[in-house]
């Protein structure tokens, strides 16, 4: 009898320490897609911002010269000009609104690594109660 029940505290013991060791390796590849995650939004705010303010100061002076270039008809170019502007920024704003819709893949390795841990434990367990694996 004693013989048994020290068995099943190794034996707990050896799954209490699997746990540990699986939970610990699952929250470090947890933190490492986090350090990725905000590495690669810190360089697409950092590139976006650059771009823009290029693109401003280039569109400014586009305008500025071809107001200078055809003076007479300022008006219209001024006219034209807004509206591509506008319908510019209206068509970003619309891509802008489906891309912040759509699902980031964040933490889907862990999610991943996460179900392949339940269905190896599901395993486990049928086999120990002497059943079949369920898929």
């Amino acid at each position: 009898m004693a013989d048994q029940s020290a068995g099943f505290f190794a034996s707990l013991k050896r799954l209490l320490a699997t746990l540990v060791a699986t939970g610990k390796t699952r929250l470090e590849l947890l933190g490492a897609e986090l350090e990725e995650e905000k590495i690669r939004l810190t360089q697409l705010l950092v590139f976006s911002v650059a771009a823009l303010v290029f693109l401003c100061i280039g569109m400014v002076l586009l305008v500025a010269l071809v107001a200078a270039a055809f003076w007479e008809s300022r008006i219209v170019i001024f006219a034209v000009f807004s509206l591509i502007f506008i319908g510019g920024g209206l068509a970003l704003t619309a891509t802008a609104l489906r891309l912040s819709r759509r699902r980031s893949g964040l933490f889907a390795s862990s999610i991943s690594e996460l179900q392949a841990d339940l269905e190896a434990l599901r395993a486990a367990q049928a086999e120990a109660d002497g059943e079949q694996p369920r898929p």
